[in-house]
């Protein structure tokens, strides 16, 4: 009996040895494969050299204090940021700015938005369009989260010597309702009326507080154009993660008001630094369910 379980597990040993050989190397063969050649060509794009250039005109003094206190993981973030994400796409500054600020304020991460507020300075986006950004986050990521990054904001504004922003309200008490809900039917044409007639009355207070509020006192607001706070919006969806029935229902609001698929695509490549793959990826995938229905 023992010769028997003796001779069972050497041979158990053998054949675990024999496969951990195999997995080596099938890990060796992996590794000597060779790279196909867009990857070799990554290394020649000179992203390092325009990530400086890029850092160097929206960082001006201390304003990139940040990035350059963050070490090597800093400067990964840097040349990743300023020597890739902003090659993809026909964004401009601005865009990329605003699309920034709005991530950072989902995020949370003040003191990033704080130095992004000031590059924002740097690039020419005036204080009431970096305001705007930030508050068109209220909506959707709630309103305790957008006065956060609105108190970090008025900070870095006072250290620039920039004037505060303004109010940016068209609306009134009376009036809000009724402009929230035509914003929102213009952007979203189909099956409004559907949507608010049936819905059940326990639950009709909150489509009424979508036109009102969220379309009303913030979609109306001046700085910003109903495309710029389209695409925000998409990206600050995305950012939350687990919102895809969202997410795909202002891909095609983007759509409806003119921004095109790559346009889109631009602007979660923007978001990617901040939110990370998994919800890139995701986000990019709703892009692709609408855009091919």
């Amino acid at each position: 009996m023992f010769k028997e379980e003796y001779v069972m597990r050497s041979k158990i040993a053998a054949l675990t040895a024999a496969a951990l050989f195999a997995v080596i190397l099938g890990a060796g063969a992996c590794f000597a494969e060779e790279a196909p050649q867009w990857a070799k060509e990554i290394g020649a794009r000179g992203r390092v050299k325009a990530a400086e250039a890029k850092t160097a005109e929206l960082f001006k003094g201390d304003d990139g204090a940040y990035y350059k206190n963050g070490g090597e993981l800093g400067q990964m973030m840097t040349n990743f940021v300023y020597g890739d994400v902003y090659n993809v796409g026909k964004l401009t500054d601005k865009q990329r700015a605003l699309i920034t600020l709005s991530v950072l304020t989902v995020n949370q991460t003040l003191d990033e938005l704080k130095a992004q507020v000031k590059a924002a300075v740097n690039a020419g986006v005036s204080p009431e369009e970096i305001q705007e950004a930030i508050y068109q986050c209220a909506p959707y990521i709630g309103f305790s989260k957008a006065l956060a990054a609105a108190d970090k904001m008025n900070e870095a504004l006072r250290e620039k010597k920039a004037a505060p922003p303004k109010s940016m309200a068209t609306v009134t008490e009376a009036d809000r309702g009724e402009k929230g809900y035509l914003t929102q039917k213009s952007i979203f044409p189909g099956g409004l009326d559907g949507m608010y007639q049936s819905s059940p009355e326990n639950r009709r207070h909150v489509a009424e507080y979508l036109a009102s509020m969220c379309f009303g006192d913030f979609y109306t607001r001046g700085a910003l154009d109903i495309k710029t706070r389209e695409i925000l919006t998409l990206c600050i969806i995305s950012a939350q993660g687990g919102c895809e029935a969202q997410v795909k229902a202002h891909v095609q609001g983007n759509l409806n008001v003119g921004n095109d698929e790559d346009t889109m695509v631009a602007a979660i490549t923007q978001c990617l630094p901040y939110m990370g793959f998994p919800r890139t990826l995701n986000a990019l995938a709703c892009v692709d369910e609408v855009v091919k229905r």
